[in-house]
């Protein structure tokens, strides 16, 4: 791929939306929509996702534990999505949330964000808990490629803020923020970088409160919280309004409630609320 995928990502969402459908077949969507909760469930699933995704969202997010737990053939659905969304224009997030040291972290690099990955998306989300350093041979193969990363920073769950915050003016989070704008600055270009950041659709104003520059770097911004987590439209362009541009609002409960019959509405209704 010689385009970046914050190139890629800006024009998709320039083209068509702010939303990313995040595709997560728990087993109560599947017994809803009348699917097995078995491999063929999963296909069937995220085909009518998918196919709802395209000419209206920016990007897909399958969540790749809800893959996982079926193992081999849950893995094989999963890369038949991610072969369709490319065939399809698609852009995709693995949301694995891999983050390890050394030749292991090289391995998740490369089964997420090599060329020739059976499982290859765009890009793919990635913890740094284990500091930002660690995550460098993930960093290195997605420049190389043309793929990206979503790195943990600013999450919404209850304990986030207890490791996240710490530290205050200081902390972690504004440390990660910092790390991942060295990186896109360092790539150069224009647009969109290729390094990204998760930032909780519900917990966005807490950038400004610990005065973390989500600006730096242009690194785009997967957002999730919005829907059946309780965010707004108007919520995240309240806490995220001056820096829009770089916003990925992922969507999969609130799209998936309204059954295999009802997704496109939903995922048009979210679209267009979004911009």
């Amino acid at each position: 791929m010689s385009e970046s995928f914050g190139s890629r990502l800006g024009r998709a969402i320039a083209e068509r939306s702010h939303l990313c459908v995040g595709i997560d077949p728990h087993p109560g969507l599947l017994a809803g929509w009348g699917l097995p909760d078995d491999a063929d469930g999963l296909r069937r699933f995220g085909t009518v996702m998918l196919e709802a995704a395209v000419d209206r969202a920016a990007a897909i997010k399958p969540q790749v534990a809800l893959y996982e737990r079926h193992g081999s053939a849950g893995f094989a659905a999963l890369e038949e999505l991610l072969a369709r969304a490319r065939e399809l224009g698609v852009l995709s997030v693995a949301d694995a949330k891999r983050g390890d040291i050394g030749s292991t972290m090289a391995g998740y690099g490369s089964a997420w964000l090599s060329d020739d990955s059976p499982l290859r998306s765009d890009s793919v989300t990635v913890s740094p808990y284990l500091g930002v350093g660690a995550l460098a041979p993930a960093f290195d193969l997605a420049r190389e490629t043309g793929r990206g990363l979503f790195v943990l920073a600013l999450t919404s769950n209850p304990d986030g803020a207890r490791v996240q915050h710490a530290g205050g003016a200081d902390s972690a989070a504004k440390r990660i923020v910092e790390d991942v704008a060295a990186a896109n600055l360092a790539a150069g270009g224009s647009g969109l970088g290729y390094a990204g950041l998760v930032v909780g659709a519900t917990v966005g104003g807490d950038a400004q409160r610990l005065g973390i520059d989500l600006a730096a770097g242009a690194p785009p911004l997967l957002t999730p919280g919005y829907g059946a987590q309780g965010a707004t439209g108007e919520d995240l362009r309240r806490d995220l309004g001056h820096v829009w541009d770089q916003v990925l609002v992922p969507a999969s409960r609130s799209l998936a409630a309204n059954g295999p019959d009802g997704v496109v509405a939903a995922v048009t209704a979210a679209a267009g609320d979004l911009g």
